[in-house]
């Protein structure tokens, strides 16, 4: 089993860190016999993954639970991080830690992940003083992606450059073991790496982060048209259940299954 204590003891090493989504029992299972994923994300993806959302914003707690829960029953050894969906930390440091708290008691996350910087930096350091580990994530913020302008790179100018900067090693001071960096330039990703010592988890970020992590989806083919320029598809298990149920119908129809 992955504790947290390894994984900031791998950047000491200089060792790349594996980070892939799960949302099922059946995925993490697959997932954590390989042996080779340091954590499994229990993302707010899944509304756009697998509830079919257009974004991340309609996921709740009750979601988040549920699938966290999911997943600690395929993999109960795993390290995973559960994200706080939208609206679940923002109003108030008392509803963050109560809501952290669900997803540790009830879900069975090994942490939480909460997006954004600012004023999400207080809220971080009230969730860890209480015993729950925090990774942050700057950035591209799928849950305030209207807010940013849409999916699409950012921090792109001088200024927000220093002001991601100066969060993340505010992320860092609050007690965050881990920031995802989502979609910015690998100049900057590089830099926020070389400046913490916790590791960067990017996505869409440049190879200069301490680790990966991407939407095991997208790896499977199973995203059609909506898969990100920056992923890479490592297999098409899409067409592979297109042809089995395809094969299946037939044989159906043909009266060849089931056999007396």
């Amino acid at each position: 089993m992955t504790r947290i204590q390894d994984i900031q003891a791998r950047k000491a090493r200089g060792e790349k860190l594996v980070m892939l989504t799960a949302y099922e029992a059946w995925m993490a299972r697959i997932l954590a016999a390989t042996g080779a994923v340091d954590m499994l994300l229990v993302g707010d993806s899944v509304g756009m993954v697998d509830l079919g959302y257009d974004t991340t914003i309609p996921v709740t707690m009750s979601d988040m639970v549920r699938h966290t829960r999911a997943v600690r029953a395929g993999a109960p050894d795993a390290l995973i991080v559960a994200d706080m969906p939208f609206l679940s930390h923002q109003i108030g440091i008392g509803q963050a830690m109560r809501n952290a708290g669900r997803l540790m008691q009830h879900g069975g996350a090994s942490a939480v992940k909460l997006e954004g910087g600012g004023p999400t930096v207080a809220t971080v350091e009230r969730i860890v003083g209480a015993g729950i580990p925090v990774m942050g994530h700057l950035g591209l913020q799928p849950q305030y992606v209207h807010a940013q302008g849409g999916f699409r790179r950012q921090a792109t100018l001088p200024e927000e450059q220093r002001v991601l900067i100066a969060d993340a090693t505010a992320l860092e001071q609050a007690g965050a073991f881990a920031i995802v960096l989502e979609c910015v330039s690998k100049e900057l990703a590089c830099a926020v790496t070389r400046k913490l010592r916790i590791p960067t988890i990017g996505i869409g970020s440049g190879p200069d982060c301490d680790g990966q992590v991407l939407v095991t989806h997208d790896i499977l083919g199973f995203s059609g048209e909506s898969k990100p320029s920056f992923a890479k598809q490592y297999a098409d298990l899409a067409a592979a259940l297109g042809d089995a149920a395809g094969s299946f119908a037939r044989e159906v129809r043909e009266g060849k299954f089931p056999r007396a």
